[in-house]
């Protein structure tokens, strides 16, 4: 068993926690970093999460390209995340690729890199906080608890994400419905596309705009993408008629 690790969040908040700035005056104000403690940080981290597996288990980062496939779907995707990296995020991920196994895939996240390899090579554990991780079959764990999703609930958790939205990725989904109301209207009314275009025409929207939001959640599997030419392939709805109303998809938030 490898450990799939979201190693963005991990370097970005670390990074981040070990800058410190000074105030020179005059308009002045120098923000520094030490490499040393955020690099020791980053790797405190991850040695946490392979001794709750007991320490054996081989690592693997992942690490998101400089671009986002996403954006040529659509512009506005993560546009308000300009924010420039923390101090010394570069350096500290060129020292991880010498110390650890790290992917990078081409105009890919690092979650699609990890949902790419977890269900190319099923029985490895993806370690993210990320709630769109729920949509890739096999064991997650967030940091708090481990749970096993099935093909069947990380199909549903796509759905529910499409009308649900997420405005810090920047698709707003179908105005009104959160998670919870997009569960109850699935259990419903059934776990499909059509359910899907009628929560978005209802509000005087269109099937290109549920389209679009589908296309957007969507954490790439291994059949979402083209190894050959090292490209995605964007979701088309007929993956969600093979879905029954069986189980349900729990959540927290809405």
């Amino acid at each position: 068993m490898n450990i799939l690790i979201d190693a963005d969040f991990i370097v970005y908040k670390c990074c981040a926690a070990c800058e410190t700035e000074i105030d020179y005056g005059e308009d002045v104000i120098f923000v520094t970093s030490n490499f040393s403690d955020a690099y020791k940080a980053v790797t405190n981290e991850i040695s946490k999460i392979t001794s709750h597996f007991g320490g054996f288990a081989e690592p693997i980062l992942f690490f998101s390209d400089t671009k986002n496939f996403r954006k040529k779907i659509s512009p506005d995707y993560k546009g308000h995340r300009n924010r420039k990296k923390p101090c010394g995020y570069k350096r500290v991920i060129s020292n991880l690729k010498i110390q650890y196994n790290v992917i990078i895939m081409k105009e890919l996240e690092a979650d699609d890199a990890m949902g790419i390899y977890a269900t190319a090579h099923p029985g490895n554990v993806i370690v993210s906080p990320d709630k769109d991780m729920r949509q890739i079959p096999g064991k997650l764990y967030n940091l708090e608890t481990s749970q096993d999703i099935t093909a069947e609930e990380g199909a549903k958790w796509h759905l529910i994400q499409t009308l649900a939205g997420d405005q810090t990725d920047g698709y707003s989904g179908v105005p009104g419905i959160g998670v919870k109301r997009a569960e109850t209207l699935f259990n419903k009314e059934g776990y499909n596309w059509s359910t899907v275009v009628k929560a978005f025409t209802d509000k005087g929207l269109t099937e290109d705009d549920a389209l679009l939001n589908a296309r957007l959640a969507r954490i790439l599997t291994i059949d979402d993408y083209d190894t050959k030419e090292q490209t995605p392939k964007l979701w088309t709805p007929q993956e969600a008629f093979a879905i029954n109303s069986g189980a349900t998809v729990q959540d927290e938030s809405d």
